[in-house]
């Protein structure tokens, strides 16, 4: 028997049966967990089984192998404090689609649920959340083991005037260094390097670009899975936007 009860973010929901519906959850001290959840397809509880819904959950699973029950109750607004901003409200599906699509079951990563949260705060701030979810996926990557070595030059050492990064490692590369292949490195926002450096004009769709690709090359790739279309919707709509 395995039971628990622990905050969570609902990452995804699909109705099973007349009334029921499987959810998948990201726990804060037990990892991505699918459960069946007795009602949920009606009106009462369809509101906070919204990609993004922080509950309380109480899990019960007879083996590791069995899909889990959970009963649920709502913790706090959720995608409802973002009912009037379509571009969050895309930015916090495409989060949990990246997470409910990247991490494995029911293995812990309260790194991957302290991520979440922050980004699911940092929604309301319409001038930095794009940013913070740059920030979300690269801890992410980091979480699962594959995270961008951004502290020196991976040609010559150098700390100072990073700007690229290899594609194939993951490594910064400085400009001097990376000049005469920049044409096949990646870009590198500054504010992956300092969190207090201001953003850039383009900033944004450079760090998309570079966690977009470690997100294919190392975890969904092998999986022989594409990016989440959530994720590929958002930055169309904030191309649309003019946030890019």
């Amino acid at each position: 028997m395995m039971e628990f009860e622990d905050e969570a973010f609902v990452l995804a929901a699909r109705a099973h049966g007349e009334s029921g519906a499987v959810v998948e959850l990201l726990t804060q001290s037990h990892g991505k967990h699918a459960a069946f959840v007795a009602g949920g397809a009606s009106k009462k509880m369809r509101p906070f089984l919204q990609a993004g819904s922080p509950v309380i959950a109480r899990y019960r699973a007879r083996t590791s192998e069995q899909l889990g029950s959970a009963a649920l109750e709502p913790m706090g607004e959720g995608p409802a404090a973002l009912f009037d901003d379509a571009l969050a409200l895309a930015g916090l599906s495409a989060a949990a689609a990246v997470a409910a699509g990247a991490l494995p079951e029911r293995e812990p990563h309260p790194g991957a649920y302290l991520a979440f949260e922050a980004l699911s705060q940092a929604l309301r701030h319409e001038a930095i959340w794009p940013a913070v979810f740059v920030r979300f996926e690269a801890g992410l990557l980091q979480e699962l083991g594959f995270g961008l070595d951004l502290s020196r030059c991976a040609a010559t050492g150098a700390t100072d005037d990073l700007v690229y990064v290899s594609p194939r490692t993951g490594r910064a590369v400085s400009r001097a260094a990376g000049e005469p292949y920049k044409e096949r490195l990646l870009a590198l926002p500054g504010f992956l390097l300092a969190s207090q450096a201001p953003l850039e004009a383009g900033d944004v769709a450079a760090g998309l670009e570079l966690t977009a690709h470690f997100l294919e090359a190392f975890i969904f790739n092998p999986m022989n899975r594409p990016l989440p279309p959530a994720r590929l919707w958002l930055v169309d709509r904030l191309r649309e936007a003019g946030r890019l």
